[in-house]
């Protein structure tokens, strides 16, 4: 999974698309997800709301909290053209997962411990765009066992149901749902 934090098209995914349903397979130990998070916006847009926001979501990984952290920061993310992923936007958030916040979570927050990841990250997110988008393919963007969505099909990802059965139809046959009709 490709996507920026800043990016409101990726919210409408997390907050009220396919992502509660790919949360959940995750929990049940049906899918796994790797996330790939680019930080593009903040020099679209202008700001560093992105890197941090990422930064934030690496130190929640470390705590063991990712998950949690992930859904309970996109339901608070601020506008887009709005520099709004400060330090304090991101450790208010944190408040409502349990036993995230400390010393630690805190600090590598505010220090940006997570620099390095973050710059790795983007630089990921721009070599998965091939030749075709040398600047990354766009966000949120989906790969299911390293095919991408086709971009014609996209659409899926803003409808938890189809979403869901997209999924179910993947675990019955991981190697044919390039076939199945959205």
């Amino acid at each position: 999974m490709y996507k920026d934090p800043r990016c409101p098209v990726c919210r409408d995914f997390e907050v009220d698309g396919g992502a509660p349903v790919v949360s959940e397979a995750v929990l049940d130990k049906r899918v796994g997800v790797e996330y790939t998070f680019a930080s593009f916006l903040d020099d679209r847009v202008g700001g560093s709301g992105s890197k941090k926001a990422v930064n934030a979501l690496r130190a929640a990984l470390e705590e063991d909290k990712f998950l949690e952290y992930h859904e309970v920061l996109h339901a608070r993310q601020p506008e887009e053209a709005v520099d709004g992923y400060t330090d304090e936007r991101l450790l208010e958030p944190a408040d409502e997962v349990e036993g995230l916040r400390g010393p630690s979570f805190d600090t590598a927050v505010t220090s940006m411990k997570h620099r390095s990841f973050v710059a790795a990250s983007e630089k990921a997110y721009e070599r998965a765009g091939g030749e075709a988008e040398p600047k990354g393919p766009g966000t949120p963007t989906a790969f299911i066992n390293a095919k991408r969505i086709p971009l014609d099909y996209s659409g899926i990802l803003y409808d938890g149901g189809e979403f869901d059965r997209l999924l179910r139809d993947i675990a019955a046959d991981p190697h044919g749902w390039e076939s199945i009709t959205f």
